[in-house]
């Protein structure tokens, strides 16, 4: 049986699938009663189910909630989850291609959704329909869920966790390789206040991206570009006002963007432009990512180090409010985490209230699971296979027993979130194999 020559057979039709899929701009807008996250998302999730039924599977939708494919028979179920809404593009102007135009260059596909996680998705698929086409006999049920606001609240899985029936065990491609088997807790949260100053600032477009620009059109714009010069903070200025620049990334590594909110406001605060929320940025948070002037030193050895990223601002005529998303190492405790920023918020009369939470997993080395995809893994690229752990926050933690596996490969840049974002083909063929053997071994 020839697994590799069957993912060949096809992967011109995979391409297309995910061309196709790419040019739905399905970011989260508007709730409706027939459209829960908006009906651009609502079009991706049927797009993607309808493409599953030709290929053979039978397939369920759920009131633009979640839909779900599956094959084979059996008691035990395998659970392949991806999520079908992206992150907003962002910059219009920082993308060489348009984000939804699913353009190929240099080998390379171009799109929000190509990495994270469209692309990856339909891969998995496409590799379940190879080992389709060789007969293979499945004496377990592959189900792929689809989700819908993955890159928010999580309303679409949840409502399959309350509704249907949960898979044995199973991987999400929404990650690295090897694998993903220890995942940080994800705190997201609101600070906020009543504004008393006379500043106006607004910012960011979402908690768990490192925020990639800012305009500023205030008062002392003169002063203000003098000090970004001298802290060589990079920045665009007209007569009215001023841009700094920094450098976008997921928040799960924050480390590899460069936030531009915080350099706005550290020179603000710098020059005597104050607020509340402003003077807690420029003094606490600063252009740190590991939250050290809140709870030093916060890391264990399963997971690393908590990182926290400030995501959003909005100062209106009313209220300061800043949207902060914080990973917190697998055996620290949130309570910890929550009570000393509370303490450092309490000196500048900020209010802390929670947005999200997802509890951090843990899947065991040892594991039926692990052991298979470490297996699989190794044999088809000759590295080195131990599990890693992560500050992201995938659907693996949606079920007990599911590890974030692939799609990206060791060195290969990390673009999710960001301008630009784009799949390598030989990676996305590549990644074919691998999910189509995994499958395989674990249906065995």
């Amino acid at each position: 049986m020839n697994i590799d020559l069957s993912v060949e057979n096809i992967k011109d039709n995979l391409i297309e699938s995910i061309q196709e899929i790419i040019k739905i701009p399905s970011v989260i807008s508007d709730s409706t009663d027939k459209f829960p996250f908006g009906e651009n998302i609502d079009n991706a999730l049927r797009k993607t189910l309808d493409l599953c039924e030709s290929l053979g599977f039978k397939t369920y939708y759920k009131d633009g909630y979640y839909g779900y494919a599956e094959i084979g028979q059996g008691d035990e179920m395998i659970g392949i989850l991806g999520h079908l809404d992206v992150v907003p593009e962002g910059e219009i102007n920082d993308w060489k291609h348009d984000p939804y135009g699913a353009v190929i260059e240099d080998n390379k596909l171009y799109g929000r959704g190509t990495q994270d996680d469209k692309g990856p998705t339909i891969a998995a698929i496409y590799a379940v329909k190879a080992l389709m086409n060789l007969d293979v006999k499945f004496n377990k049920r592959i189900r792929f869920i689809f989700g819908t606001d993955e890159e928010n609240l999580w309303g679409g899985i949840s409502k399959y966790v309350e509704n249907e029936e949960i898979p044995s065990y199973g991987f999400t491609p929404d990650s690295v390789f090897p694998m993903i088997n220890a995942e940080k807790g994800l705190l997201q949260a609101n600070i906020k206040c009543s504004n008393s100053s006379n500043v106006k600032l607004s910012g960011g477009n979402a908690y768990n991206a490192v925020p990639d620009r800012i305009t500023y059109s205030g008062d002392k714009i003169d002063e203000l570009s003098k000090e970004l010069d001298r802290l060589n903070f990079e920045y665009s200025s007209d007569e009215n006002s001023l841009t700094v620049i920094g450098k976008g990334s997921h928040a799960c590594n924050p480390h590899y963007g460069i936030n531009a909110i915080s350099r706005l406001c550290i020179a603000l605060n710098n020059i005597g432009v104050k607020s509340n929320s402003i003077e807690f940025i420029a003094n606490i948070i600063g252009e740190t990512y590991n939250g050290d002037n809140i709870l030093p030193n916060c890391k264990d050895e399963a997971s690393g180090k908590l990182t926290l990223n400030l995501g959003k601002i909005n100062i209106d005529e009313d209220i300061e409010q800043i949207g902060l998303d914080i990973r917190i190492p697998v055996t620290v405790e949130k309570e910890t985490v929550v009570n000393a920023l509370k303490e450092k918020l309490s000196k500048y009369n900020l209010e802390y209230e929670e947005y999200d939470y997802l509890k951090s997993i843990y899947v065991p080395a040892d594991h039926f699971l692990i052991k298979t995809l470490q297996k699989v893994y190794e044999e088809e690229t000759g590295l080195d296979s131990t599990p890693l752990s992560s500050g992201g926050a995938t659907y693996a933690r949606a079920i007990d027993n599911c590890v974030a596996f692939g799609a990206v490969f060791p060195n290969r840049p990390k673009v999710e979130h960001q301008a630009n974002e784009y799949i390598e083909i030989e990676d996305l063929i590549k990644s074919t194999k691998i999910y189509a053997k995994a499958v395989y071994e674990l249906t065995k």
